[in-house]
């Protein structure tokens, strides 16, 4: 393949006219910030023998691992595009252009740059010379990249595949920084008839196994917690009790609190709050019911809705399905759990209906493809891109789609059958982030027709130049190996892709449209060499990494915020893009990151600067809604709500987003959990007018 500089064109190095200062110990770029450079130096710099103590040292252990892995396996056309490559990708990361997930900072390139190998931990990977499915004899020869997982389970105790199985699996995920998810819906319920005699335990108690093995494995070995998702299909005998267990257990914390502050003794302040959590369930993993059309159609209809015994297949219990809807909203109203998971849309967009059905996703539900798969994700920082040079941005697409096929090829996995068919599909999460402080920057309220136009063109021209990479990669290395069987069924999604391209109006939005029929004509031609290509992903800590103001889709949850670290202490984080955006309205220099106040904007302009909370919810689902069409998986999305917001509101939210087209959906009240990351610090001078 052929690759041409576009930032370092001019260049010696891709780290001319940048100032390397020491920041919490480390050499960094002097333009970032230094909650970015904390991050750096506490989460992704490698700690033991040798320890990196330069930026550079971390851009070269990434950026040269991929571009060696790509020579190795025939990705360049000649020398010279892999130098354009490594150059490319280490002056996007120096200036907080795009990041990859957290598991490529804190596994890529440790066998490459430094040598190290460490013990085998049960690992498997695909040598892509034949095709074969082999154990790993090293801990870090073949990274684990890969920050998403969707596992299977099989209703069974303790052989290969099973419920221990799992357990096992999830923490090796888990110690090297990934998150996994997984439908539980296989397990017998409570009571149902074991072949040996006896009857189950029941689904809900092999969760809190899951649950309690996940709060004991650190994410990474940091103290990030570990990331998990589970699934239950909303036709399961325990899906009442599965959608009250969070409700229960959030409930006996606040006893736990209250009751603290009548004894004599150590109180409950925001320290034992934490304790208080360890001590009950569920705390350890994000939960979503996954509901169908016809699941749907019934709560319209307020009828019956069939709960069907695991081990047979018979109805083991009628109930009304509206009855089953209120539960999840006022579930979600009490403590933020369950989501939901529109299980219809998610497989009429699925591009290997021939492989099986999607009935998981990871943990924060931007992927969503078959079970024993993974993806890798990067974001891109839609801030680093001013108005929007689209030619620089497609640029930057075309990269980090290669550096995700690429570490598709190196990857480890934590099973055989990850392994087999994350090599099968080589999925990607190509995706987004800093969309609420591009539009605040640019003047633009997050809840307007204008947004929407931008976050649409933007998603689309991502996808379409990803997908164009994706059959530039096939015409040359070949398509993955089932897309055969699957090509009519993913061209049809291609075309749900371009027609709904075809409504965009914006000059974006016309350009993605163009980009959208050649990949159409590419993909007819060459096929594709991955299954999915984008992903819209939460963007948490590589958002705080490279300075982006807001995360993934998401406006600001406030323009000022404390946030607590895992590890103890926290981060004052100001909205930069307010100041910027202060300028593009015409007003002078302003006072808002010494005092946290907007002071004489205009009321016409207050829409800029609306926060998440402020923002109505159809604003929110309109933004995900528009953007959606354009993204092969999900988007990460957490619906912030004012802590006045009722039960039946979170239920109606829940059935328009099923109305218009999105895939799955999490809401929080403010205030629903004693204990939130997030805490707002700024406001708005009575003078605004």
């Amino acid at each position: 393949m052929k690759f041409t500089r576009h930032y370092t064109k001019e260049l010696k190095s891709p780290y001319d006219g940048i100032e390397f200062i020491s920041k919490h110990g480390v050499l960094v770029p002097s333009q970032w910030s230094d909650s970015a450079a904390e991050i750096f130096a506490t989460r992704y710099c490698h700690k033991l023998d040798p320890k990196e103590t330069d930026a550079r040292q971390v851009f070269h252990r990434l950026a040269g691992c991929w571009t060696d892995w790509g020579k190795k396996h025939g990705y360049f056309s000649n020398p010279e595009d892999a130098e354009s490559f490594y150059a490319e990708l280490c002056y996007m990361l120096a200036r907080q252009i795009a990041s990859p997930n957290s598991p490529q900072w804190f596994n890529t390139g440790l066998h490459f740059a430094y040598g190290l190998k460490g013990s085998a931990q049960g690992h498997f990977f695909v040598d892509p010379q034949n095709g074969r499915v082999k154990e790993s004899t090293s801990a870090y020869e073949r990274p684990q990249p890969h920050a998403c997982f969707i596992q299977s389970i099989s209703d069974d105790l303790v052989n290969p595949g099973g419920i221990m199985d799992l357990c096992v699996r999830e923490a090796r995920l888990f110690k090297y920084g990934s998150g996994t998810g997984t439908n539980f819906s296989r397990l017998r319920a409570e009571g149902e008839r074991l072949s040996g005699g006896g009857t189950s335990s029941g689904l809900l108690s092999f969760l809190k196994v899951g649950d309690r093995a996940a709060g004991a494995v650190k994410s990474g070995g940091t103290t990030r917690r570990a990331a998990k998702m589970v699934v239950v299909d909303a036709d399961h005998p325990e899906i009442e009790a599965f959608i009250d267990w969070k409700v229960l257990e959030e409930y006996k914390v606040r006893c736990l609190v209250e009751g603290s502050k009548k004894l004599e003794g150590p109180k409950f302040d925001y320290h034992w709050q934490g304790e208080a959590y360890q001590t009950v369930g569920g705390q350890n993993a994000n939960h979503s019911v996954r509901v169908n059309d016809e699941f749907l159609h019934a709560v319209e209809k307020d009828e019956a809705w069939e709960l069907h015994w695991r081990s047979n297949g018979e109805v083991a219990k009628k109930i009304s399905a509206r009855k089953l809807w209120k539960k999840m909203a006022q579930a979600a109203w009490d403590c933020a759990d369950p989501g939901v998971q529109f299980d219809s849309t998610i497989n009429g967009w699925h591009t290997c209906p021939k492989s099986g059905k999607i009935e998981a996703s990871n943990p924060c539900a931007e992927y969503l493809f078959l079970n024993d798969t993974a993806c890798n994700l990067a974001s891109i920082n839609l801030a680093k891109f001013g108005a929007f040079d689209s030619q620089a941005f497609r640029h930057v697409c075309r990269l980090w789609t290669v550096v995700l096929e690429v570490s598709q090829l190196m990857a480890q996995f934590p099973s055989r059958a990850v392994a087999e068919r994350s090599h099968s599909f080589r999925t990607l999460g190509l995706g987004f982030a800093n969309l609420g402080g591009f539009l605040m920057a640019n003047g633009i309220p997050y809840d307007s027709e204008v947004a929407r136009e931008w976050g649409s063109g933007i998603a689309a021209l991502m996808g379409a130049e990803a997908y164009a990479t994706s059959a530039e990669m096939a015409g040359e290395l070949g398509y993955f190996l089932h897309y055969p069987e699957n090509a009519e069924s993913m061209q049809s999604v291609i075309r749900k892709h371009r027609r709904a391209a075809e409504n965009l109006k914006s000059p974006l939005g016309i350009e993605a449209k163009a980009r959208w029929e050649e990949v159409e004509k590419l993909g007819n031609r060459y096929g594709f060499r991955n299954a999915q290509v984008t992903a819209i992903a939460p963007t948490g800590t590589i958002g705080l990494l490279m300075d982006c103001d807001t995360l993934g889709i998401e406006p600001d949850f406030a323009l000022i915020k404390e946030k607590d670290l895992a590890g103890g202490g926290h981060l004052r984080l100001v909205n930069q893009s307010v100041e910027k955006g202060l300028k593009q309205l015409g007003y002078g220099v302003s006072d808002f990151a010494k005092t946290g106040v907007l002071k004489g904007v205009k009321k016409e302009h207050l829409p800029v600067f609306a926060t998440a909370s402020e923002i109505s919810p159809d604003g929110h689902l309109k933004m995900m809604a528009a953007v959606q069409p354009f993204v092969s998986g999900g988007i990460s999305k957490t619906l912030n709500l004012p802590s006045a917001t009722t039960a039946e509101e979170i239920e109606s939210i829940y059935f328009q987003a099923w109305k218009m087209g999105l895939k799955a959906l999490a809401v929080y009240r403010d205030g629903s959990k004693l204990s939130q990351p997030l805490v707002s610090s700024c406001g708005i001078d009575s003078e605004c007018e």
